[in-house]
């Protein structure tokens, strides 16, 4: 107490304005080292080898290919930007990216998912080439609709063209071993192998010299993602795939006049059912408070989404360039900065309650993940807000 008294007296007799240099120099250290540890703790991608820049496919003759260059609309993009800014346009918009060779591109991020990945396949191809394949079976009920042009069909805009006359036909699967130490890639190829000729020169493996965690694999394969729509599915098959449709449907209804538009899968509605009820109060509690943190962290579109984690989200080809090139986060929290790279750029996204089930052998750690996910969710929105990350 004494200690305190003799600090005040001094200070007394410090001159104010002393006092206002002393107190306004020392808030302004503390903002610049927090900006520099906040620059040394936000995440920053690692570029990718020219290695995972391949792929590999089973040949006609049943025989697995050598490796072969993936084609990457990102790459394209960004040498059309810089060229852009070389002439002084900093704007993104018209530059466009690729055509779309097919209609619908699924990424599947696998890391040792030899057990499951055959059962989450084995549902989506099936789903694939019953919907979008050269003899659908299923009519527009099922989201294997024509889109909406409204005006938004030709390449004079810069957006992806969509006027082929088989633009809801097609199909591939990009499965990216995110550095596995197991057979997943065995298990993929041979997986491929035992479809015939037509429906395995549709699937693709990529594999990534090193684990990046579940957000890196998934945004390297939608970078290379071919299709006019593409989407995002877990290995485990927690999500009813035949649900896909409803995404489509959901984003040609909210897609706005450039073509961008985003569908999300939702287990909202299962809240309250016994695949929840039946969890740990620890999971439930977690799961609650993360929501509560995700609400006070995040800008108002993103709050709003009752679901951001769930695994199955679908992308029209012309959003992609607004959200994949300025994705950072590579962990499990990789889904909120998608949706919040969504809102900033003002690109609609639908909500859609899809099935969902409980599948064993789930790799995260719920008290352990949980609490990166809360810290990486910290450092994210602080980086994009601090101007650490930015979009220029």
């Amino acid at each position: 107490m004494e200690c305190f008294r003799q600090t005040v007296t001094a200070s007394r007799a410090i001159p104010l304005p002393l006092l206002f240099l002393i107190f306004g120099s020392t808030f302004i250290g503390i903002c610049v080292l927090s900006f520099l540890i906040l620059f040394i703790v936000a995440p920053i991608p690692r570029p990718s080898t020219n290695a995972e820049k391949s792929f590999k496919c089973i040949e006609p003759d049943g025989s697995i290919s050598h490796a072969r260059q993936l084609p990457c609309w990102q790459d394209i993009y960004a040498a059309r930007k810089q060229a852009a800014q070389k002439k002084g346009d900093f704007s993104s918009d018209g530059l466009g990216i690729e055509e779309a060779e097919i209609f619908m591109s699924l990424v599947v991020p696998a890391y040792n998912e030899e057990d499951r990945l055959g059962i989450m396949l084995t549902e989506a191809v099936e789903y694939l080439e019953q919907e979008y394949g050269e003899n659908p079976t299923h009519d527009s009920e099922n989201g294997n609709v024509k889109a909406r042009m409204n005006g938004h069909s030709g390449a004079s805009n810069g957006h992806a063209i969509h006027s082929s006359a088989k633009s809801n036909r097609g199909w591939e699967i990009l499965i990216v071993s995110d550095g596995s130490t197991d057979k997943t890639i065995e298990t993929a190829l041979n997986f491929a192998n035992g479809l015939g000729t037509k429906s395995s020169a549709s699937i693709r493996v990529v594999s990534l010299q090193e684990n990046r965690g579940k957000g890196g694999a998934v945004t390297h394969g939608l970078r290379h993602a071919r299709g006019r729509y593409a989407v995002f599915a877990d290995a485990d098959g927690a999500s009813r795939f035949t649900d896909l449709g409803k995404l489509v449907k959901a984003c040609q209804e909210v897609a706005d006049s450039k073509g961008r538009g985003v569908a999300i899968g939702s287990r909202a509605h299962l809240v309250g059912s016994d695949e929840v009820v039946k969890r740990s109060f620890l999971r439930n509690f977690l799961m609650h408070s993360f929501h509560l943190f995700l609400r006070l962290l995040t800008p108002p579109a993103t709050a709003a989404i009752q679901d951001t984690q769930c695994g199955f989200k679908l992308f029209s080809r012309p959003s992609l360039p607004y959200i994949i090139p300025y994705m950072h986060s590579e962990g499990w929290i990789f889904d909120v900065e998608m949706l919040m790279l969504a809102e900033s750029a003002g690109i609609p996204v639908a909500e859609v309650p899809v099935g969902w089930k409980e599948v064993k052998g789930s790799k995260l750690n719920v008290l352990r993940d949980s609490l990166g996910m809360a810290w990486s969710l910290a450092i994210l929105r602080a980086a994009w807000t601090f101007g650490v990350y930015r979009r220029s």
